[in-house]
């Protein structure tokens, strides 16, 4: 039974431009919310987000304050998010000079450097974010990070299992380490505010593709009951039948399992395997538990839209066709979940749901 106890929770999957995927999820969650009189900003509709690599912008978008809006406006709404990746990654995320220079001269003893400049990208993510830290965030926020200096997982804004309150870090630069991922970017070099000292961080899809159990984990830490979660987890599709050959993959060396020009075949297959997992253990966790409420929503892409890396306008109509397809799927899962929504923040705020104009 619904009360006024109940804790709504967001976790979204890394995997680069698929992330269009839990936007539109997103995009139609927040519709069927405002017909149904829940008519707000995502943050002020779930109490924690949890998010890994391209889950982490979305997530810290939504949850983070627009440095000109004050305390009211978040940095992006979900279509703004959703433009960001349909017309301007193409412009922020551009290979590197010397990465081009390599292509255009043809260096047969020279592979290509695959990494993308970083540069606009972090221009971006400033302009997006300001200068404001994770501890001005509009509602909890979580991001996955690898800690490559001290050989440690991260799970940045929760707070420590010692019970002390979580390390602080400007908002753009936890956001440009959790989309660190390796053969596209290099690492983030960010600033502990805390801590007081910098930490060379990379993508927390190395770990953790699937940050559903860190945001359970958070969530008890915070003392919320296991049986008043509401837990929302968003993938961003997968590809069942891009496999790899063994003819192909006998032959490749160390580098060709990581070069972006094949797909990058090792972050594909780990990133993939990790949020199966991550999907499947938390699952039959929270079955067993009995009490948490657990919505996953994926579905299948075809095998050309799995490159995290391809912002090309065909690449987004295909995304935006298995989208199309995934909520289709999903209409009565959806509509079921949007009025359990409305229901929990009906019991916290009888008189605070907005009808939809």
């Amino acid at each position: 039974m619904e009360g006024a106890g109940k804790r709504i929770v967001l976790s979204i999957d890394g995997g680069g431009m698929r992330g269009l995927i839990p936007l539109r999820i997103l995009e139609s969650l927040e519709s069927r919310l405002a017909q149904r009189g829940l008519a707000r900003p995502l943050h002020r509709v779930f109490d924690l987000m949890a998010g890994t690599s391209t889950g982490g912008l979305i997530a810290a978008g939504l949850a983070a304050p627009r440095p000109s809006g004050g305390r009211s406006e978040a940095a992006a709404t979900v279509a703004e998010l959703r433009a960001l990746f349909e017309t301007e990654a193409r412009e922020i995320f551009q290979p590197r000079l010397r990465t081009r220079l390599v292509r255009l001269i043809g260096n047969p003893l020279r592979p290509a450097d695959e990494r993308l400049d970083a540069r606009p990208f972090e221009r971006h993510l400033k302009e997006r974010f300001g200068w404001t830290s994770m501890a001005s965030s509009l509602t909890r926020l979580l991001l996955t990070a690898y800690d490559i200096g001290n050989r440690r997982p991260l799970f940045l804004g929760a707070g420590q299992p010692d019970g002390s309150p979580a390390d602080d870090y400007y908002l753009w630069q936890a956001v440009r380490a959790t989309t660190a991922v390796p053969a596209f970017f290099e690492p983030a070099r960010v600033e502990n505010l805390s801590q007081k000292r910098e930490e060379a961080l990379i993508d927390g899809g190395v770990f953790l593709n699937d940050p559903t159990l860190a945001a359970y984990g958070e969530a008890r830490r915070l003392g919320w009951a296991a049986e008043d979660l509401v837990i929302v987890s968003l993938g961003t599709g997968f590809a069942p039948s891009r496999g790899f050959a063994f003819e192909d993959a006998v032959q490749w060396d160390g580098g060709a399992w990581m070069r972006a020009s094949r797909g990058a075949p090792l972050q594909a297959i780990a990133t993939h395997a990790q949020s199966a997992a991550g999907s499947l253990l938390a699952g039959r966790l929270f079955s067993d538990l009995g009490g948490v409420t657990y919505h996953r929503f994926d579905g299948e892409i075809p095998a050309e839209a799995e490159d995290m890396g391809n912002a090309r306008p065909g690449n987004m109509l295909v995304l935006n066709g298995a989208a199309d397809r995934i909520l289709r799927d999903n209409t009565l899962r959806l509509d079921a979940l949007a009025d359990l929504i409305v229901a929990v923040h009906a019991r916290r705020t009888p008189a605070g749901l907005e009808r939809a104009a």
